[in-house]
């Protein structure tokens, strides 16, 4: 499925490899997340110190934040291994004991999207969390017996963009969990300046400052944004990424100012003018404008929610009156009904 340009899912572009080439390689480089990266460092030495593996680690966030890089500095701070792989890749007992038993002492075995573990394979990995057994199950019947193998001790990483997907017994099993916040204007600055210096691409501060403005308070887009600029730059402007070439360049893509897309504003125009601006049930808006379900929840609404255009209320979605201003539309004389 094709990749709005403003999702936080990566593009094949980007999973091919060039996204990995501007991931930030230490604690040091990663930008933003403060209060998580303190407390990882404080993990990450104590660890270091009993000569342990680092514990379990989940984190979760919308996409595009960070929870990938974050797993490949863990790995590189704590000096092991990076195992790789997601929740819906392991769908048979037999995939993770691959995996388990290919782990040496101390590595990082990182599941991406691990709510989408089937629920045989979550089970069996239960007790590999726990006390770093693997239980085998053999034969059927009254001649069924379960054989334990001893795992090398590893930290799992998970990773999850839908954290109220997760079942408590998993949840629960998680020493260390890190919620990644939207990135503020001034961190997508100095991420974009990173950027433009590892791509080689000449942009003036207020270029970077119009592409961080509309980047949703996400890095992944920021970057992808300011390639797209590049493109526009290179064709008609002398290569230079200056301010007006970023307005001309993201006004051309259809970002607007605030960061929205013609799908985000389709979405609001949706649920103002077909449904008096909520609330309305995810169910139905999704069938509204076509698009399914998760990639409302994932993609659009959150960043739509922390902007402020969107809330979410016990009876459906609701507009809010920022949404009827940036549309450029009258709000009904008595608003609709937030609680």
């Amino acid at each position: 499925m094709e990749t709005n340009i403003l999702s936080g899912k990566p593009t094949v572009e980007e999973v091919s490899g060039l996204e990995g080439t501007l991931r930030p390689r230490n604690l040091e480089e990663f930008v933003g997340q403060e209060k998580l990266k303190e407390n990882l460092r404080v993990f990450i030495e104590a660890a270091k110190k009993r000569g342990e593996p680092l514990d379990h680690v989940l984190f979760y966030s919308p996409p595009g934040l960070g929870k990938t890089t974050l797993a490949g500095i863990l790995s590189r701070e704590m000096g092991v291994n990076l195992k790789t792989t997601s929740g819906p890749i392991l769908e048979r007992v037999g995939d993770l004991a691959g995996m388990l038993t290919d782990l040496s002492e101390g590595d990082v075995f990182f599941i991406d999207e691990i709510h989408r573990l089937s629920p045989t394979v979550e089970e069996a990995l239960y007790p590999v969390m726990e006390d770093f057994t693997f239980y085998i199950n053999t034969g059927r019947g009254p001649a069924a017996s379960s054989l334990k193998l001893a795992i090398q001790k590893f930290t799992l990483i998970g990773a999850t963009t839908r954290g109220g997907l997760l079942t408590g017994p998993l949840r629960d099993r998680f020493g260390i969990v890190g919620n990644l916040n939207f990135y503020t204007i001034p961190e997508l600055e100095k991420i974009l300046h990173r950027s433009a210096q590892l791509l080689k691409i000449a942009a003036e501060p207020e270029g970077v400052a119009e592409i961080a403005k509309r980047s949703r308070g996400t890095p992944r887009i920021a970057n992808r944004l300011l390639r797209r600029v590049r493109d526009f730059a290179q064709v008609k402007a002398q290569g230079v990424i200056t301010q007006a070439v970023s307005e001309s360049s993201l006004n051309s893509l259809e970002v607007d100012p605030e960061g929205l897309d013609a799908a985000d504003r389709r979405l609001l125009l949706t649920l103002i003018e077909k449904f008096k601006g909520g609330p309305v049930g995810i169910d139905t808006l999704a069938i509204a404008i076509s698009e399914e379900i998760d990639n409302l929840t994932d993609v659009y609404e959150p960043f739509l929610i922390q902007a402020g255009f969107l809330t979410r209320t016990p009876r459906g979605r609701v507009a809010t009156p920022k949404a009827y201003t940036h549309l450029k539309i009258s709000p009904p004389k008595k608003g609709p009904e937030l609680f």
